[in-house]
């Protein structure tokens, strides 16, 4: 195929949430409708056959723009653009899109046979139509993941996480899909079953081509894994850029504060400084720099100003680190 190596283009994304109380109740108590700012004017775009990670804390937004990505959640403003495939022909067809989920327990049917799972998506998208032909490629995908073709007849509960998860792969492989968004893959998994998972997916994006939107809140996790990194905070993007880079030259403190969390084998005890204070509540935000009641740095500008992203290909929202 034949086409642009831009495979994602995510302007200004937002995504906000009523959660007010019924009108009744608010009219009763005379209060204001409350709105979620879930993601807030987010911008990026994704590098077709490389990995984009999403990385944060709990409740940043990171699995909600994850969800607007695969068209699970409507946006409330901004686009989400995936740019076509050129064929050989000159045709262009819109890129196949599927989500790995964070939980492997829940995101299998449990009373399905995993050869089911993963022959489903091939027979709604109707691409085989013999059914023996179908069975043959459930077999191949079960061992391009690792697993025996004779798994295909036992159920999801009589595998490991680490297995449900490699199952999980290939039902999204099942349906020839040419970007995969990762939910979290490994989160659920124990840490030596999680390199077992890396390892596995960077393989099939060296034999396919994919290209992997990977959402994560732990650094350790995707610094072997990504090209570029995009580290958020409450809804927004703080910081972005070639993963190198944000590991070898981390510029938003809130970065920092990240990587400060990844343990150092080499360096136990070296000097950290700890992750301080709570995530402000999307519903009421801080003014300014949302992160600037946790930040020791922050001087009266972050109180009062939205810092924008600055920088070409390694980018900063930071008062501070812009004035230097």
């Amino acid at each position: 195929m034949i086409g642009t190596n831009i495979a994602l283009t995510v302007a200004k994304a937002t995504c906000h949430f009523d959660v007010s109380a019924p009108w009744l109740t608010r009219f009763l108590k005379r209060e204001p409708r409350r709105i979620l700012k879930a993601v807030q004017d987010v911008s990026f775009t994704v590098r077709r056959g490389s990995t984009f990670s999403i990385v944060g804390e709990s409740g940043c937004g990171k699995s909600t723009l994850a969800r607007m990505i695969v068209k699970l959640q409507s946006p409330t403003g901004g686009r989400l653009d995936f740019t076509p495939l050129e064929q050989a022909d000159g045709t262009r067809v819109p890129p196949r899109v599927q989500m790995i989920f964070q939980d492997p327990y829940a995101s299998l049917n449990p009373r399905w046979h995993v050869g089911e799972i993963i022959a489903e998506p091939i027979r709604e998208l109707k691409l085989i139509d013999n059914e023996a032909a179908i069975q043959a490629r459930v077999d191949e995908l079960l061992t391009t993941v690792g697993l025996s073709p004779t798994d295909a007849s036992r159920y999801p509960h009589a595998f490991s996480g680490g297995q449900r998860q490699r199952i999980s792969i290939a039902r999204a492989l099942a349906t020839q899909a040419d970007i995969l968004v990762c939910d979290e893959p490994t989160s659920a998994l124990d840490v030596s079953v999680q390199a077992q998972i890396l390892n596995l997916m960077r393989r099939l994006q060296q034999q396919f081509g994919l290209t992997y939107i990977f959402i994560s809140h732990n650094l350790s996790v995707v610094r072997h894994m990504s090209d570029d990194i995009a580290i958020m905070y409450l809804g927004r993007i703080v910081e972005t850029g070639p993963a190198d880079l944000i590991f070898s030259d981390p510029r938003h403190p809130y970065t920092r504060l990240l990587l400060d969390t990844i343990p150092d084998v080499e360096n136990p005890n070296r000097s950290r400084q700890p992750m301080s204070g709570e995530v402000p509540s999307p519903i009421t935000p801080p003014s300014g720099c949302a992160f600037h009641p946790r930040c020791k740095a922050a001087i009266a500008a972050c109180r009062s100003q939205q810092p924008q992203l600055e920088g070409e290909v390694h980018q900063t929202a930071c008062h501070v680190v812009c004035a230097d």
